[in-house]
């Protein structure tokens, strides 16, 4: 397996020239700017009420996650999942990639020696909420669960159809632990789908870089990040209990959900959610609550001395680069940082759904 981006590009960079470095050095830790065609039709706010599903304006998006931009805590926005599991219990049971879903135990072989790993993890959530103006009967979650409507999502993500053997999960003994305990990935009615992002702006010049100090050695820094993930249309009666997650009374016509289960790097597990309840005051407009779930490796972000010493490091610690705090993001996608991927993927969804 790769070694973890962050820290192998971080070095990377460092090493790449006093041009780079220069650049990097002088450009102060930032907060990440919001694409101007999303901001001004995002209102931030601190919560989601319920009485928002009655008072939302066709238009207008709903976005939360737990960042506050006056924090000075370079993990700002994510919490320990077992923090998570106690203050937020019906978030871990709709986002997690299965009910009772712990964080991962495995073998891990280094230098011919194997020994057992904890994995520690550590989540970002983001929250969504838009209204459409027509009753739930008129949206067919079937016309979004497929590889078409995923590529329109995020055009620089590209896409395609995984046999549910060829999951790595399922047939790479070594990534057991990844695997359902209830049934195979993608053996409900879901498609299985394989997604490559390749990096952007500075970003790929640093793995270059890094690859190169790496010579003779098999173990070399991707240049993208690759993930497997299940597509499907909730049953209903799964379905049905998500009123517990987004606390609006109406009962719920219909979920969507991707589920990352496997991904190359950086990340252990991800979910995109949305569901569609009718609007309390009005049956002829449907409340779409989202929610963007993501699992970051904690050794990803646990690696700050080693490069403190290094001034152009100070703005390139892994977590400023995942979550969109350093002058080396760039673009509106995953290279943008974690908070301004999951805005702009719920974004997308509620245009849509606007739309069609």
């Amino acid at each position: 397996m790769p070694r973890h981006l962050p820290a192998a590009l971080l070095v990377a960079v460092a090493m790449a020239g006093p041009a780079l470095a220069q650049e990097a050095a002088k450009e102060p830790l930032k907060e990440p700017a919001k694409p101007a065609a999303v901001s001004d039709r995002v209102k931030d706010v601190a919560a989601l009420s319920p009485t928002d599903a009655a008072t939302l304006k066709p238009g207008t998006v709903l976005f939360r996650d737990s960042r506050e931009s006056a924090s000075t805590n370079p993990e700002n926005g994510l919490i320990a999942f077992d923090a998570w599991k106690k203050a937020r219990p019906a978030e871990v049971v709709a986002l997690s990639p299965w009910p009772g879903y712990t964080e991962p135990d495995y073998a891990q072989t280094v230098n011919g020696v194997t020994k057992q790993r904890h994995e520690t993890l550590k989540v970002y959530v983001a929250e969504g909420r838009f209204v459409v103006a027509k009753p739930p009967s008129a949206i067919d979650l079937s016309a979004y669960a497929n590889l078409d409507f995923l590529a329109k999502m995020d055009p620089v993500i590209r896409h395609k159809r995984l046999e549910p053997a060829d999951a790595t999960p399922t047939k790479d003994p070594a990534a057991a632990f990844a695997r359902r305990p209830d049934r195979p990935w993608c053996g409900a009615g879901g498609s299985c789908i394989e997604s490559r992002y390749d990096l952007e702006g500075k970003l790929p010049l640093g793995v270059k870089l890094a690859n190169k100090l790496e010579l003779g050695s098999s173990k070399k820094v991707a240049e993208f990040v690759s993930f497997q993930s299940e597509l499907r249309v909730l049953p209903p009666a799964e379905a049905a209990n998500l009123t517990a997650l987004t606390r609006i009374e109406t009962p719920v016509a219909g979920g969507l959900e991707q589920t990352i289960f496997w991904v190359n790097q950086i990340l252990r597990f991800g979910k995109f959610l949305a569901v569609m309840q009718p609007a309390p005051n009005d049956p002829n407009r449907t409340v779409v609550t989202t929610y963007m779930a993501l699992a970051i490796k904690a050794d990803v972000l646990d690696r700050k001395q080693e490069y403190a010493r290094v001034p152009v490091l100070k703005n390139l610690l892994p977590v400023q680069v995942l979550m969109g705090n350093s002058s080396f993001n760039t673009g509106s996608s995953i290279s943008a940082g974690v908070p301004t991927y999951a805005r702009n993927r719920i974004v997308a969804f509620a245009d849509a759904l606007a739309k069609n």
